[in-house]
């Protein structure tokens, strides 16, 4: 018996679902064609799919154009990059490991039993300095005491005798000694240490340590007198322009010259000095341990990198060094840039990130913020602003602000600021390698004309002009900057020494 089939007639695709008609169902472009009610079939029946659906119904532009309305998130794109970078190193270490073998070695390095001696002394003995402006304050805190009872009693005898001229007086008769003292203190803090890592300590490494310890001591005796200079004056001057800020209030000139407040001032993580800083309620050793741990990794991994790879690729670009191949240069600084960066970010993010907020939560200093988001600088000067907070806080304080304040024009203020760490930069770098040739100095010259090409694009309306200069910070930062100081210090190193280590110089 056959079997008889029933066939739906066809069905009108021009036609538009029941109940509807032509223009309502253009008017309806959110409306989802697959769904039944959209068919205009009830629940339960076949669905019968209009090809009419109005897919293009409105004005609409490119993710990635310019006219878009708002502007997408690149979050992929920077998963990339990452994974990019992270494959691509390891790719480069890999490939060093089987050309090189093991080159990490702790013996293999030039360090003499005189280099650990000096570095200690030295580390033991700069703190003092600032012990000794510690006790100079305390001679001008007494002078000051002083004269506070002095007026006191000239003006409960003859309140017109005492005169502003007089004040003025007794303040600068009191800050030229103090400046005397604390001139020469700081002077040998700095000079005694540079004379010593320059010409009796041979590593590197441990000249770089000692330099730098100093130089943070350095700016914290200066901080540390320049402060206590103003709130002496503050509290023997009687005019209101000298105001301290109300912060001081608990701790007022000058009760702050206490062997504790000093001594806080000495671990805390900032190179500026003030009586009273916001402190946290409590310390969380759990966040300590964990800092401890990021910081001891990082310092582990930055050794490893600079020994396996960084140290190889500055070895093999000697003899183009001394041929000038200005291509097998470039290159070679091109592949010096990649790990260059890899260590400075590393290095960045164990100090500021993990090292100075471990110190922080130790000494409960609760103005965290050492850096903000300096990779998106739209500007060179940006940057400057942004990735070093505390050194940033001290050439603002007590360089820029004082000269403009005097009446120093802003630019030329500038200007000195970039000069004095310029000269801080090469004493930093020149002195540990025992080679003053200027590239540091010269490095920080040359970011005034950065930042003058750079600034007009941070000004700029919309995001054009701020992309392009981050795009110029980035590319003097990791191809022109560090690389290519990096290989001329290792070159007058290694003209003037030979290798580093007592390994065998790597063949190319």
């Amino acid at each position: 018996m056959a079997t008889q089939t029933t066939v739906a007639p066809p069905v009108h695709q021009d036609a538009p679902p029941a109940g509807h008609s032509q223009s309502s169902y253009d008017r309806e472009p959110h409306t989802d064609p697959l769904s039944s009610s959209a068919n205009g079939a009830p629940k339960g029946e076949p669905v019968h799919y209009r090809h009419v659906a109005a897919v293009h119904s409105k004005l609409r532009t490119s993710s990635l154009s310019r006219e878009s309305e708002e502007v997408p998130s690149f979050l992929g794109f920077r998963n990339l990059m990452v994974i990019v970078l992270v494959v691509s190193n390891l790719r480069l270490m890999m490939e060093n490991f089987r050309k090189y073998g093991v080159l990490i070695c702790i013996k293999c390095h030039d360090y003499r039993r005189q280099d650990l001696i000096l570095g200690a002394i030295l580390y033991l003995s700069v703190p003092c300095h600032l012990f000794v402006a510690h006790i100079i304050e305390l001679a001008a805190a007494q002078q000051a005491k002083g004269a506070i009872g002095r007026r006191k009693k000239s003006d409960a005898s003859d309140p017109s005798a005492r005169n502003a001229l007089q004040e003025r007086r007794d303040v600068q008769s009191t800050w030229q000694f103090i400046a005397f003292a604390h001139g020469i203190n700081a002077t040998l803090c700095l000079c005694v240490t540079t004379i010593v890592v320059y010409g009796y300590i041979h590593h590197p490494l441990i000249g770089t340590l000692c330099e730098v310890h100093a130089i943070i001591m350095w700016l914290k005796n200066c901080s540390y007198a320049f402060t206590n200079r103003d709130l002496r004056l503050a509290t023997l001057s009687r005019s209101a322009a000298v105001a301290v800020p109300p912060m001081y209030a608990s701790c007022p000139y000058p009760r702050n010259i206490t062997f504790q407040n000093l001594c806080y001032f000495w671990w805390a993580p900032t190179l500026v000095y003030q009586p009273v800083y916001p402190r946290t309620s409590h310390i969380r050793w759990g966040f300590v341990l964990k800092r401890a741990g990021e910081t001891a990794a990082l310092c582990m991994f930055i050794w490893i990198a600079s020994a396996q790879y960084a140290a190889p690729v500055l070895r093999n670009s000697l003899d183009k060094m001394q041929t000038l191949d200005i291509a097998s240069i470039l290159e070679r600084l091109m592949k010096l840039s990649t790990i260059s960066l890899v260590i400075w970010l590393a290095g960045f993010f164990a100090l500021f990130q993990s090292f100075l907020n471990g110190l922080a939560e130790v000494m409960r200093f609760g103005d965290r913020q050492f850096y903000t988001d300096w990779w998106n600088s739209p500007s060179v000067g940006v940057y400057w602003r942004t990735w070093n907070k505390p050194v940033y806080h001290f050439m603002k304080r007590h360089i820029y602000s004082p000269l403009v304040g005097r009446g120093c024009n802003p630019y030329l203020a500038s200007v000195i600021v970039y000069v004095f760490s310029g000269i801080l930069h090469e004493l930093l770098v020149g002195v540990p390698t025992h080679n003053i040739i200027g590239v540091a100095f010269a490095g920080m010259m040359f970011q005034i004309p950065l930042i003058a090409i750079t600034l007009p694009l941070e000004k700029m309306k919309g995001t054009n002009g701020k992309v392009l200069g981050n795009v110029i910070f980035w590319v003097s930062f990791c191809l022109v900057g560090q690389p290519l100081a990096a290989l001329l210090y290792f070159f007058a190193w290694q003209a003037k020494y030979g290798s580093v280590s007592k390994t065998s110089k790597v063949g190319t």
